[in-house]
């Protein structure tokens, strides 16, 4: 049985029909066509489908769809803050390694994000656990945590007017 719901994804009210037992994984992937939010397990287990859900980071495969009806839903998709420019985590990692094949690293963004909303000069330890849910089998995590440090420092100088040094 399909519900109609109405979701704010990246800012902009959607109007979607989902089955009552699909994800909001699925969701995204399928009713909203957007792609960048990966299926790793289906299960909660490697953090691939992590979005943004009213301003906590989620696993989009453990949310149902139908739970969302007027909720924000931040993703990959709407990290940037303009067409055409990159967020400085998506700059941070591009310049530093941090993502070799690509496929956790839309999860890896959006945590990462969401830890640096709440805590904008985390520790090593705390970028570490911060991002402990997410499974990455390629680079071994080292370029990440510098990928996110240096993110970090780039937004605090923007926070503070200064921009990039």
């Amino acid at each position: 049985m399909k519900r109609n719901i109405t979701t704010t994804i990246n800012g902009e009210a959607r109007e979607l029909a989902v089955e009552t037992f699909h994800s909001l994984l699925d969701a995204l992937r399928n009713a909203a066509g957007l792609t960048g939010t990966k299926k790793g397990c289906d299960v909660g287990d490697c953090g691939a489908c992590t979005v943004i859900l009213d301003g906590a980071p989620v696993c989009a495969c453990l949310v149902l769809a139908a739970e969302t009806d007027g909720c924000n839903v931040t993703t990959i998709e709407g990290l940037q803050s303009a067409p055409g420019s990159l967020h400085p985590l998506q700059e941070s990692f591009m310049m530093l390694g941090g993502a070799q094949c690509g496929f956790c690293t839309p999860g890896i963004l959006m945590m990462a994000k969401a830890l640096l909303d709440e805590n904008p000069n985390p520790t090593d330890d705390e970028i570490r656990f911060g991002i402990a849910g997410n499974i990455c089998r390629c680079t071994g995590y080292t370029k990440i945590i510098d990928a996110i440090r240096d993110a970090a420092v780039q937004l605090r100088q923007e926070a503070k007017g200064g921009g990039k040094s």
